[in-house]
């Protein structure tokens, strides 16, 4: 599809879920339905976890379905989803919630954007000129703490209370996400996982094996494997996504360092907006993984 800028793009990805070496069931859940990618990591006793992911995923999806995606039909599909959890008989845990964080692509405007939005510790990293940078920021005690000085981003990695989250989507919590919009730039790859990885794998392992794997569904299967042989502690969900705009012309280097520089303090600086084919089950000890792999151009979502 061309994009309002006059260029066609092309969109690929992959993803898949694990639920890990020492969970008992998976309660993570994920979306790649163009143009929205989700990844979901439910919380709560029982199975109740693995409903509240799956409800908000279906009500997002079933959203994709129904029209152009907003921040507000987002909101609309989340309320659905606080009351599909609510009503449930089998939540009936009080902590019983999911995370939700991802992606879209929003063509609405003259210019085409991405919006990233979050509720909860998921995150959504973007590989951009050969770095990686957190786009969204925690909903967590340690994130807390980090940005009070009261903790070192080192001392948060392994901080006892790196479970606890402030915000999620759940009977007991709100559904409006954080936002931030960032531009369409030819070979930006996105991350969007949940904190199983990140537990086991850095921000610097998360870059390198981007960096070794140009195709998505290789990218997520290595970082789903080193997870694994890191310890696998928590139900493991990814999703890669590339971006490639052929046309587009290459910024200036100095616009280059700036947008990256940017993009880097995105989750803190930038302005809030009002608001697939299967791929091969990996196994790795005694799980499977469930995952999704996709190529569409921008704006064909029958792919």
């Amino acid at each position: 599809m061309t994009l309002p800028t006059g260029v066609e793009a092309v969109l690929t990805w992959a993803g898949a879920t694990h639920r890990g070496r020492k969970r008992d069931i998976n309660q993570d859940a994920l979306l790649t339905a163009y143009p929205l990618f989700v990844v979901a990591d439910g919380m709560g006793g029982h199975i109740g976890g693995e409903i509240a992911s799956a409800s908000t995923v279906d009500r997002l999806q079933r959203m994709v379905g129904k029209g152009p995606v907003t921040p507000e039909a987002i909101e609309k599909a989340l309320v659905k989803a606080v009351r599909d959890i609510g009503d449930h008989p089998e939540t009936t845990d009080e902590g019983t919630g999911t995370t939700v964080t991802g992606v879209y692509l929003d063509i609405t405007d003259d210019d085409a954007t991405w919006v990233a939005l979050n509720i909860g510790d998921s995150r959504v990293y973007l590989q951009r000129d050969d770095a990686l940078a957190q786009v969204t920021t925690d909903h967590s005690l340690v994130q807390e703490l980090v940005a009070a000085g009261r903790l070192s981003p080192e001392e948060a990695e392994n901080h006892p209370y790196g479970n606890v989250i402030t915000r999620a989507v759940g009977p007991s919590e709100g559904a409006v996400p954080d936002y931030v919009r960032l531009d369409v730039r030819d070979g930006d790859r996105f991350v969007i996982c949940s904190d199983g990885l990140t537990k086991e794998l850095t921000d610097y392992g998360i870059l390198h094996f981007l960096r070794l794997h140009a195709d998505p569904a290789a990218a997520v299967d290595a970082m789903l494997e080193a997870a694994l042989e890191n310890g696998g502690r928590d139900n493991i969900t990814i999703v890669v996504l590339d971006v490639a705009v052929p046309g587009q012309q290459a910024p200036e280097p100095s616009e280059a360092r700036r947008a990256t520089a940017e993009t880097a303090t995105a989750a803190d600086t930038a302005e809030a907006v009002d608001t697939a084919d299967a791929i091969d089950t990996a196994e790795a000890g005694e799980s499977a993984a469930e995952g999704r792999r996709g190529s569409s151009p921008v704006g064909d979502p029958r792919q």
